[in-house]
């Protein structure tokens, strides 16, 4: 039996000041819920959307605080956001406002890269694609909206924390001429991000409009796999134009690409083709071709529903270790039956988005 009660949270939650408004988040109202269970202790803090991004620290120092408390054992506190504006329908956007933002951030062109499922190397085909596109002559963008599992920095090579330009207003970090803004470069490594869907909803908002981006001529969007908040997001606050689904051969990867074909045409998205990634294995010693995953599962889905093929990568160890070195491989082996797939896919993005008829920024 344990002396754990509310009144003893509470009176540990009251030492958190929130500094925006210099009062603690008990009195502020911020407590939504709290959960105790024998020596465990689950806490929910509910904030406005706009504060969502803001409110790790506050998150993390209220999981020290619980867990000070005698007796607890466990703590785990989660923030949540509640939303003053309503929609009737998932998928309702305001056009004024969708349109006002796109041309705010000077960037012609926003494509998005998912997957149905996580695993298939869909970052590592955004990072490859998004140096494809610069290598084409293009200014580009990449946003890391996979704000639970945000890998680009890494795959890119890049590190520290963007800097201020004025207001709250941050630069993207830069490496092989591509612009880069991922959740990576704003929290630590082990951080965990305990969020909820209106935060998470939040963050995406501030890295698509607290980013200094410059005039761009595309913005490469990685999402996170499957079909849900961010996805939603997307279609509500930016002009796609269009959505490239990754996938490989394999029937349980193809089950969870149907979803995300499904997803992409309820929010009228245009999906500018699939491409099977470790479409097969090429010994380097003897030429002997293996098809790991399935032969040919992402050609037949495409070809079913009427979709464009835009390539096939096959699996290679080199495409890993040059991802774990922040050195895609593009820039690392140029010449690779990989590169060269990756800088065939930018031309047909190129074509299909009507970039090649715009000047370049």
């Amino acid at each position: 039996m344990t002396n754990i009660n509310e009144d003893l949270i509470l009176e540990a939650l009251k030492e958190i000041e929130d500094p925006s408004q210099s009062k603690d988040i008990v009195s502020l109202g911020l407590i939504n819920n709290i959960t105790i269970k024998d020596s465990n202790v689950a806490i929910t803090l509910q904030v406005p959307v706009h504060r969502g991004a803001s409110m790790e620290p506050i998150r993390k120092l209220a999981q020290e605080k619980v867990l000070n408390i005698k007796d607890v054992t466990s703590a785990t506190v989660v923030v949540t956001a509640h939303e003053n504006k309503e929609k009737t329908s998932t998928f309702e956007t305001d056009k004024e406002e969708k349109v006002e933002k796109v041309l705010e951030s000077n960037v012609k062109r926003f494509v998005a890269i998912g997957s149905g499922k996580g695993g298939v190397g869909k970052s590592t085909t955004s990072a490859n694609i998004a140096i494809a596109l610069k290598l084409e002559g293009y200014k580009v963008g990449l946003l890391d909206a996979d704000v639970y599992g945000p890998s680009q920095p890494r795959m890119l090579g890049v590190s520290g924390r963007p800097a201020s330009v004025g207001g709250d207003m941050v630069a993207p970090l830069q490496n092989y001429g591509i612009s880069l803004m991922s959740m990576g470069l704003l929290v630590p490594d082990d951080t965990a991000m305990i969020w909820r869907g209106p935060m998470v909803q939040s963050a995406l908002t501030q890295m698509l409009n607290s980013v200094a981006w410059g005039d761009l001529d595309v913005i490469v969007i990685d999402l996170p796999p499957g079909t849900g908040d961010i996805q939603i997001s997307l279609a509500q606050q930016v002009n796609l134009a269009g959505a490239i689904i990754v996938s490989t051969p394999q029937d349980i990867a193809l089950l969870d690409v149907v979803k995300a074909l499904t997803m992409f045409q309820k929010a009228n998205v245009p999906v500018l083709g699939m491409i099977e990634n470790m479409s097969y294995w090429s010994c380097p010693d003897c030429g002997r071709v293996d098809h790991i995953f399935g032969e040919g599962g992402v050609k037949a889905e495409a070809k079913k529903r009427n979709i464009d093929l835009l390539g096939e990568i096959p699996i290679s160890v080199d495409v890993r270790k040059s991802s774990d070195a922040g050195i895609p491989i593009i820039i690392s082996e140029p010449e690779s039956i990989q590169s060269q797939n990756y800088r065939l896919i930018a031309k047909s993005i190129i074509k299909s988005i009507k970039l090649d008829e715009e000047e370049l920024s």
